[in-house]
């Protein structure tokens, strides 16, 4: 109603697929594994679709293949850069901070991502790494590590994500304000799925997102 508190203080992003592309990044990989991209695209599609560990597409094409050793020896590979954003992803959080949000980025991701976002110039308050903190999605753990970064209480804070699992029934666990956003191999997918209907949100773009926010709870 008007002129009651704002109940999101603070919006919090999943990085894969929510701000970034990771298009190039998965075709490195195919490339790495000598196979087809459309192959490879299409066996991580039918994990997906099957809930299972997206990890798993190394096995199918190279079994014992280690992932985080190529990825520790080639820097290239699992790695993106201001080229793989999502075009929407900057006026978002220009229109965010115009509104007087608070914006983090929090993600299962390696350490260095972490370097590898701020690299980009996004104007955030933080940013932060499951590999950092030791804790990854869907664990309650990293929502709680999420709330204490965003450093309001979890009611405060939205959690924006492509994928049902990792972000939205988590975030909702959490206390958190769930934004699903329906974008990649995941959100394709997931949005099919009846349990969308529990997001608070859900948009087809980062360009929803603000004027979402705001007839959610409106400001001040």
């Amino acid at each position: 109603m008007p002129g009651a508190a704002r109940r999101v203080d603070v919006v919090v992003f999943d990085v894969g697929e929510t701000i970034v592309s990771e298009e190039r990044i998965w075709g490195r990989w195919a490339d790495r594994l000598g196979v087809a991209r459309f192959d490879f695209f299409a066996v991580l599609g039918a994990l997906i679709e099957a809930d299972r560990h997206h990890r798993e597409v190394f096995e199918v094409f190279s079994p014992g293949f280690d992932v985080d050793a190529a990825m520790a020896t080639d820097p290239l590979f699992g790695a993106f850069d201001g080229d793989d954003l999502y075009p929407d992803t900057r006026p978002c959080f220009e229109a965010l901070r115009a509104a007087g949000y608070g914006i983090g980025l929090a993600g299962n991701q390696p350490a260095r991502a972490e370097d590898a976002l701020r690299a980009i110039g996004l104007d955030v308050d933080f940013v932060a790494a499951s590999r950092r903190w030791g804790v990854e999605k869907p664990s309650p753990g990293f929502f709680a590590k999420v709330a204490e970064e965003a450093g309001v209480a979890a009611q405060r804070v939205a959690y924006v994500g492509d994928r049902l699992d990792n972000d939205v029934l988590p975030a909702i666990d959490a206390g958190m304000v769930a934004v699903f956003l329906r974008r990649g191999p995941w959100g394709w997918i997931h949005a099919r799925r009846t349990e969308v209907a529990r997001a608070h949100l859900r948009i087809g773009s980062l360009a929803e997102l603000a004027p979402a926010l705001a007839r959610l709870h409106p400001g001040p």
